[in-house]
């Protein structure tokens, strides 16, 4: 298995929260206060305890304050940028933040939810066989709010299910990927994209696969989600503490 240090992460940082502006306005979502601090530093914790070394935030909205608050560097891990003169989405995002490293696999994350899960085991998983793309999934008690994501008994993903088709328990894409270079090089460059709704779907057939975990799932990207994201990170403390 590659050393999690070899593996840079980029997180997606350049979302503007409109969602959220009853509640954080004068802040992109990434730097919200979440128990006691801003919210990409939960995300930059869990790098650090899977060994991460290198990150690149994908910045937009709010590039400079971004940079003013979070630095060049967190403790082991370093951190440089990508920012975006237009608003790019998930996948336009990640491609051009794929730009700044020669890394042939990188571990992309959004940067408004988070999943309680042990990232190293997720690399054990991805390099344990020959995957070029893949997807964490996570089981929550209600789907509505969330697209589904259904695999078959290789963990081969087989369809997307839109957000608001179904409700119930069911998988979930919980937004964090490992995806090799031959994949990166497939997100259509120059223009808005989207991993979830405009690359994924189509590369079907050449291969996602799907790592499922039992954890704890927290999206901030609403009011209703943010206001229990103290609760949430009160008991991911707790763990490691």
């Amino acid at each position: 298995m590659k050393v999690p240090e070899q593996i840079p992460a980029i997180i997606l940082a350049g979302g503007k929260g409109t969602r959220l502006r009853s509640v954080v306005a004068d802040r992109p979502k990434v730097l919200a206060p979440v128990y006691g601090r801003p919210y990409i530093f939960h995300l930059l914790d869990q790098l650090k305890r899977a060994g991460v070394a290198q990150v690149i935030l994908s910045t937009g909205y709010m590039a400079d304050m971004v940079e003013n608050v979070v630095g060049y560097g967190y403790e082991n891990i370093s951190i440089t940028y990508s920012r975006e003169s237009e608003a790019l989405g998930t996948g336009g995002g990640i491609r051009l933040a794929s730009l700044k490293t020669t890394a042939p696999t990188i571990l992309a994350l959004n940067g408004d939810s988070y999943c309680g899960v042990d990232l190293r085991a997720y690399f054990n998983w991805f390099f344990g066989r020959e995957r070029s793309a893949s997807m964490l999934l996570t089981e929550v008690e209600n789907c509505d709010r969330f697209g589904q994501v259904k695999i078959d008994a290789e963990e081969r993903v087989t369809s997307f299910v839109e957000k608001g088709a179904g409700s119930g328990s069911a998988l979930i894409n919980a937004g964090i990927y490992l995806l090799r270079r031959d994949v990166l090089e497939r997100i259509p460059a120059g223009g808005f994209v989207s991993i979830e709704n405009d690359v994924f779907p189509g590369l079907l057939g050449y291969g996602v696969f799907g790592y499922v975990v039992k954890a704890p799932f927290l999206d901030i990207g609403t009011p209703e989600s943010f206001r229990s994201a103290e609760f949430f990170f009160k008991q991911q403390q707790e763990m490691y503490t």
